[in-house]
C-alpha cells in the first residue's frame, strides 16, 4: 500500500512552491471577486442614479405645470381687479366732474 502512494508523494509539489501557488491562487481569486462586486456596485449605482434622475424630471414637470396654472389664475384674477379699479376711478371722476 505504501508502495502505491510513493509516486503520488513524489508528484506533490514542494511545500514552499505549494504555498506560493496557493497564495497566488487566493490573491487572484480575491481580485476576481472584488472586480465582480465593483461591477455589480457600479451597475446598481447606475440604475439608482437613473431612477433618481427620472423621478426628479417628473417632479420638475409637475412643478412647472403648477406654476403655469398659478400664473393663469393670477392673470384671470387681476383682469377682474383691473376692471373693478377702473370702474371705481371712473365713478369717482364722474362725481368730481358733476360737482
Amino acid at each position: 500500500m505504501v508502495l502505491r502512494k510513493v509516486p503520488e508523494v513524489k508528484a506533490m509539489p514542494e511545500p514552499e512552491l505549494f504555498k506560493k501557488e496557493l497564495r497566488k491562487k487566493i490573491k487572484d481569486k480575491t481580485k476576481e471577486v472584488l472586480k465582480e462586486r465593483s461591477n455589480n456596485l457600479e451597475s446598481f449605482l447606475h440604475k439608482l442614479l437613473s431612477r433618481i434622475r427620472i423621478l426628479s424630471l417628473k417632479v420638475d414637470k409637475r412643478v412647472s405645470d403648477w406654476i403655469v396654472k398659478l400664473r393663469t389664475r393670477s392673470v384671470e384674477r387681476t383682469k377682474g381687479l383691473d376692471t373693478y379699479w377702473k370702474e371705481i376711478k371712473a365713478s369717482v371722476k364722474k362725481k368730481s366732474d358733476g360737482k
